[in-house]
């Protein structure tokens, strides 16, 4: 088995970058995986000590294959570096590791990961490897799979990422078109829709919702684990897109995660409706708050000749 290169792409929290690649490296397969740094530039007008000490840091990491440093001269933003990173490394490599400054993983994430990315290669069905599970009460199977694409710590493939979608209204329109913005939603109970609106109208930049979008309008899967192999440090207040909370803490999963040998790659309903319960557990947002004309254009979207 080839392994997957590792791609982190990072900003300005050189302690949090820190703690993830001690997190990789204690996992069996980081001395034999490729380590590839992206590292977005300071903004226009700000202070680049934080940027500064991110670059001293990521000069003495040792303990991989080989370690591949690109520097932005300037900010490109998250949105642009990833998009960017993940094409330039599948291009390469034909697969991808991809994970942010902020997030810490178990010493199985590894072994999970490019299993996992072996195993479903010639899948055309899945496009998507993810190693973060919601704190979901509900007992779930070891793997599943459910429709679409995920952002937290995640693989592919070339041939899969190719189906990315930049144009968001592209996405928005066939989304209409298949009456399928409910189950986009998960029947209603997160505002992914409004999310990609959002994108459209450039109130946010956001590749994860394009993303998602993508895999979903073209009925792709995405592969999960049963438990978390990976956990959020960054809910602390210190992202440029992330606001303190505990909602999303999981318990890192400190065992193998096992793939089934005679496992079928086909949407688990049984797990989407636990991710809609947890959803809906949050309680902080509700369609009702969307403004008139945006709730009236929702409801058209979900129910019109649904």
């Amino acid at each position: 088995m080839v392994l997957a290169p590792i791609v982190i792409f990072c900003y300005n929290r050189a302690d949090h970058l820190q703690k993830v690649v001690e997190s990789l490296l204690v996992n069996d397969e980081a001395s034999d995986s490729d380590l590839i740094i992206y590292s977005d530039g300071a903004k226009e007008g700000s202070d680049d000590s934080p940027i500064i000490q991110v670059r001293n840091y990521i000069r003495t990491i040792s303990g991989f294959a080989s370690i591949k440093i690109v520097e932005q001269q300037r900010n490109i933003g998250l949105a642009k570096s990833i998009v960017g990173g993940v094409t330039e490394v599948v291009n390469q490599y034909g697969k991808i590791i991809v994970l942010e400054d902020d997030t810490v993983i178990s010493p199985f994430f590894l072994r999970f990961m490019n299993e996992a990315l072996d195993r479903f290669e010639d899948n055309d069905d899945v496009a998507c490897i993810c190693a973060y599970l919601y704190p979901i009460k509900k007992e779930l199977p070891e793997i599943f799979f459910i429709y679409g694409a995920d952002c937290a710590v995640w693989a592919t493939w070339k041939n899969q990422w190719q189906i990315y979608e930049p144009d968001g209204q592209k996405i928005l329109d066939k989304i209409v078109a298949d009456k399928s913005a409910w189950r986009f939603d998960f029947d209603g109970s997160y505002p992914y829709v409004a999310m990609l609106e959002d994108q459209i109208a450039g109130r946010n930049n956001s590749w994860a919702i394009r993303w998602y979008g993508s895999a979903f309008i073209n009925n792709k899967l995405t592969l999960y684990p049963g438990k978390s192999l990976s956990y959020n440090i960054g809910w602390d207040n210190s992202g440029t897109n992330c606001e303190a909370v505990d909602t999303y803490n999981v318990e890192l999963c400190m065992e193998p995660i096992s793939i089934p040998k005679d496992i079928h790659p086909q949407h688990n309903q049984e797990a989407y409706l636990a991710f809609k319960q947890f959803f809906l557990s949050l309680n902080n947002w509700s369609y009702f708050k969307l403004s008139r004309k945006r709730f009236k254009r929702w409801i058209k979207y979900c129910f019109t000749n649904k």
